[in-house]
């Protein structure tokens, strides 16, 4: 890549707008791959580690918002801790993810955000997820009432799931750590 090449890829709008978010220092990649060596999903997913980096320096907005790659990652941080330069995929990721939400190109074919708006939801209500009806009220919003009904009986036969939810102290202490994270979200974009 010549030195003027190498200046465009850093410099892109997309570019920028990450690094802010999130820290990660994207200029630091040379595609070297172990990233995608070491991710438990570059098999399945659409897009692998070292190509949404890619993407994301050349710009290519559109691609990366509606990828299924930013919602399945499961930021087990495998990707940085295999990096020579430990560029912070995980916390670059989570900023595609809000700009994803946002755009609205959220990928159709994912329910990660519903999952996660559940649980967030029930921790800001109750402290804690009550396992029993996180797992209904996401079966009735993704629309998959019966994929995994065969487990129910068991996991309640082996006290996997509680039948009555239970509610943490500190509602209010909750309620400010959510303010002020919402608050802190909303100044990163």
């Amino acid at each position: 890549m010549t030195t003027a090449a190498a200046a465009r890829v850093g410099s892109t709008p997309l570019v920028q707008q990450i690094e802010a978010a999130s820290g990660a220092r994207l200029a630091l990649c040379f595609q070297c791959q172990k990233c995608t060596s070491g991710c438990p999903i570059a098999a399945t997913t659409d897009i692998k580690p070292h190509e949404l980096i890619r993407l994301v320096q050349l710009g290519e907005q559109r691609e990366v918002l509606s990828s299924r790659m930013i919602w399945e990652c499961t930021s087990c941080q495998t990707c940085v801790t295999r990096c020579p330069h430990a560029v912070g995929l995980p916390s670059m990721i989570d900023a595609l993810r809000r700009l994803s939400r946002d755009a609205g190109r959220v990928a159709p074919d994912t329910n990660v955000p519903v999952f996660n708006d559940i649980f967030l939801g029930a921790v800001k209500r109750m402290g804690r997820v009550h396992e029993l009806t996180l797992m209904a009220v996401f079966k009735l919003r993704a629309r998959s009432f019966f994929q995994d009904a065969a487990k129910l009986p068991a996991m309640l036969r082996k006290g996997k799931l509680a039948l009555k939810p239970t509610s943490v102290r500190g509602r209010a202490q909750r309620a400010r750590t959510f303010r002020r994270v919402e608050s802190v979200e909303g100044r990163k974009r």
